[in-house]
């Protein structure tokens, strides 16, 4: 029997690297004979460059960056050698032909400007800045990097990116030619214009994506994400007229057309996407198909009897381009049997995947969270054993 273990990461709880080990762990104890092929999986958050850098064979670095709220972090990038980069993949990010030698950069604006690195007193939209997120795709530029993915889900920021932009040489300035570093939004109305470009010839910029939000209105990042990072419903209007004033200011200084503002992704993370688009000649691409490129999903769900896979909680977002929900699919597709563990099931699919939730529904979440390592050990024996 060849099993395919192919989990996300269980938020606050399991890695995806964790809950792949920790399934195989339980599987070998009862079934030592079968072939199992961990294969973690990232859908554009935490985990993401590291998941991809060690699929490729590549070698992830650290450096410093200033965090979501002006603290120095420690954030990874990896670099992958360019002929790790199969022509699938280098179709899906439309690249130029990489030259011999050469190395892709794989970054996650989680690592810098990610909801994670704060606590919930410290969550605040108008305060929180990408500054550190430019500063990651700085380092990957004078590390000689060809090309830059940037995986951009778990953002805590609202900035529109103009943090990333002035750590890449954009300048942000007010009635008295002061700079304003960083330009949260909380300090935008003082921006009376904007100053320079992005430094350098930036290596080609590809943003793996799969939120489809323009940047305003009842679909933009204000309205959608805003709230989950810490925005009060009353301060929305004020939020979304402070995003509308800048985005028009960023596009009249780069030459852009307003209705950038109305592209599709372009208020994924904040807002970061489209000032990214918009000043540095940024693209979009699928992150979920990438991701499934990028891990050979494909052939590797064709060589397996049977597929597990599972994140913290299956809900319908799972169904929307993240990485279970993609796999079902193909799973499907192949006529191959899958497996779902989730600490919470919140979803109906029918006869598509046999859904497993690890946590009983009465017990308290900070307890179902320090029991998910054991819990998903125990569904999958109960299941497969």
């Amino acid at each position: 029997m060849r099993v395919l273990l192919a989990f996300d990461k269980f938020k606050h709880a399991l890695t995806a690297r964790a809950a792949c080990r920790t399934a195989a762990e339980a599987l070998r104890e009862t079934h030592p004979d079968w072939i199992l092929d961990e294969c973690p999986l990232a859908d554009g958050g935490e985990g993401f460059a590291e998941i991809l850098t060690v699929a490729a064979g590549g070698v992830m670095h650290t450096v410093s960056a200033c965090g979501p709220r002006g603290r120095r972090v420690q954030a990874a990038f990896g670099l992958v050698a360019a002929e790790r980069v199969n022509a699938a993949v280098q179709a899906r990010l439309d690249l130029p032909p990489l030259p011999a030698g050469s190395r892709v950069a794989v970054l996650e604006m989680a690592a810098a400007s990610g909801l994670a690195l704060l606590s919930p007193s410290e969550q605040n939209p108008w305060l929180t800045t990408t500054l550190g997120t430019g500063e990651l795709i700085a380092a990957a530029q004078r590390a000689g990097a060809a090309a830059v993915l940037l995986g951009v889900g778990g953002s805590a920021t609202n900035d529109l990116g103009t943090g990333a932009l002035a750590a890449l040489g954009v300048e942000f300035m007010d009635h008295g030619e002061r700079l304003i570093v960083p330009p949260v939004p909380a300090t935008w109305q003082e921006v009376a214009r904007i100053r320079g470009s992005v430094i350098g010839k930036l290596p080609p910029l590809r943003i793996a994506c799969d939120v489809t939000n323009p940047l305003l209105g009842p679909q933009g990042c204000a309205a959608v994400f805003a709230p989950q990072k810490g925005l009060t419903p009353a301060d929305l209007p004020k939020l979304e007229e402070a995003d509308a004033r800048m985005g028009r200011m960023l596009c009249d200084h780069h030459g852009q057309p307003e209705r950038q503002m109305d592209s599709p992704g372009a208020g994924a993370a904040g807002g970061l996407a489209f000032g990214l688009m918009v000043a540095a000649g940024a693209r979009l691409v699928r992150g979920a198909d990438l991701v499934a490129t990028w891990l050979d999903l494909d052939r590797r769900v064709a060589a397996a009897d049977l597929v597990l896979t599972g994140e913290g909680c299956f809900d319908r977002s799972s169904l929307a381009g993240k990485g279970p929900g993609a796999l079902i699919a193909l799973a499907q597709a192949a006529g191959k049997p899958i497996h779902v563990f989730a600490g919470r099931i919140a979803v109906d699919i029918g006869s598509a995947a046999q859904l497993h939730a690890i946590s009983p529904p009465e017990l308290p979440l900070h307890a179902a969270l320090a029991a998910t390592a054991e819990g998903l050990r125990r569904a999958v024996q109960r299941q497969l054993g």
